[in-house]
């Protein structure tokens, strides 16, 4: 007979057993569930002669998009459109990071100054533009850029091959080709590399005590791929310049007034919660800190770069995360101003071939996967700069 020690049903009792099992059940039971729903919703679709699938994704799309990140034609298949809508929200959703990152740190700092003026202009900008509702500036802010700028035949030529109109803003291009697609990896591969090779030499400084000049080190990481892949892949420099026709401006690369609108209104609204969050963080650091860092010789900024801010980090990045997440959601709302973004290119996909459920699940699989993947991201990050207890 089996000793209780040894008997399988021991394993009932172990708790990270159980943790992995109880995940297990729930993920089966998730699992289940959506593959019944799925049954049945594609059965009574198919009794009522509705196609299902995703097989429309390889037919001819029909239809224009105003504005892409990579060639698109109308003949394309609708898989290349949504592809198109993809991009065009990514990267209108990392520019408005970049820019609600800076201004909402600057802004913060600004909310702590001691000088009142600009401590009281800080939380007006603040105020405002967090008490105001997205969508509506969305609607200002294109409505300015239609109504301040000519029309195209009048575009202002504010720099030699450089217009502004009501348009958007054209200015010259290269003739992009695979060959500058390789160097621009090879430049990710330069910075990526950089950071590397910076993040080894600091820690074996910490290590040895000795100090030793690292920006040779750095500079040769970041420039020798570059420099690599400009030989391997040679592109050609072919610039493509604007010309000013009677009624509009062919050539060059055209930055649309959706696309501006889009970015000032998600970066400025953002920009106004980062800047509390940032706010929030400084003021967590103790003001023993600054008096230290001020009784060894610190000047203002110098504490505020060096003690302050890499203290406050801890308590500013998860909620910076949440903020990240809410303006990549946000981009949605570009559908109101006609930028083409994944809703809209899906929205036109789905009256078109009557699939909704496919379009609506494309969309929705994607947000969900750009959400994790900043979230993993973040909390990478947040794991690297948390303080380490001993």
């Amino acid at each position: 007979m089996a000793s209780p020690a040894s008997s399988p049903l021991r394993l009932i009792y172990d708790v990270r057993v159980r943790a992995v099992l109880y995940q297990v059940v729930a993920v089966v039971l998730v699992v289940g569930i959506g593959l019944y729903l799925f049954g049945t919703v594609s059965r009574k679709l198919a009794e009522q002669n509705i196609a299902t699938g995703f097989a429309y994704l390889s037919r001819p799309a029909g239809f224009v998009i105003s504005q892409s990140f990579i060639s698109y034609e109308s003949s394309d298949s609708y898989g290349r459109a949504i592809l198109v809508g993809l991009l065009n929200t990514v990267w209108v959703s990392i520019f408005a990071v970049i820019l609600s990152t800076v201004l909402g740190l600057i802004v913060g700092i600004a909310r702590l100054s001691r000088n009142p003026l600009l401590s009281f202009l800080a939380l007006i900008y603040v105020e405002a533009l967090r008490n105001v509702p997205l969508l509506l500036y969305l609607f200002l802010w294109y409505a300015l850029i239609v109504a301040v700028f000519p029309p195209v035949r009048d575009a202002w030529q504010i720099l030699p091959d450089v217009f502004l109109s009501n348009g958007g803003l054209i200015v010259p291009s290269l003739r992009w080709s695979a060959a500058h697609t390789g160097v621009l990896a090879s430049v990710a591969v330069g910075v990526a590399l950089a950071f590397v090779v910076a993040s080894i030499l600091r820690r074996h400084r910490v290590v040895s005590g000795h100090a030793r000049a690292a920006w040779p080190f750095v500079l040769l990481a970041l420039f020798a791929p570059p420099l690599i892949g400009l030989l391997l892949f040679q592109p050609d420099l072919v610039v493509n310049w604007p010309e000013k026709g009677r009624f509009r401006i062919t050539g060059g690369l055209q930055v649309t007034p959706e696309f501006t609108a889009l970015l000032v209104g998600l970066g400025l609204s953002a920009s106004a919660g980062i800047a509390e969050i940032v706010r929030a963080g400084i003021l967590a650091v103790g003001r023993g800190q600054w008096e230290a860092a001020r009784a060894v010789g610190l000047h203002d900024r110098q504490t505020m770069r060096l003690v302050v801010l890499p203290q406050a980090l801890r308590v500013i990045i998860p909620p910076l995360t949440s903020s990240y997440l809410s303006t990549f959601k946000n981009s949605s709302l570009a559908i109101a101003i006609g930028y083409p973004d994944l809703v809209m290119v899906s929205n036109t996909t789905m009256n078109q071939t009557g699939q909704a459920i496919e379009g609506i699940a494309i969309f929705m699989l994607v947000y969900l996967s750009l959400s994790i993947t900043i979230s993993l991201l973040m909390n990478w990050y947040n794991a690297r700069v948390a303080l380490v207890e001993r």
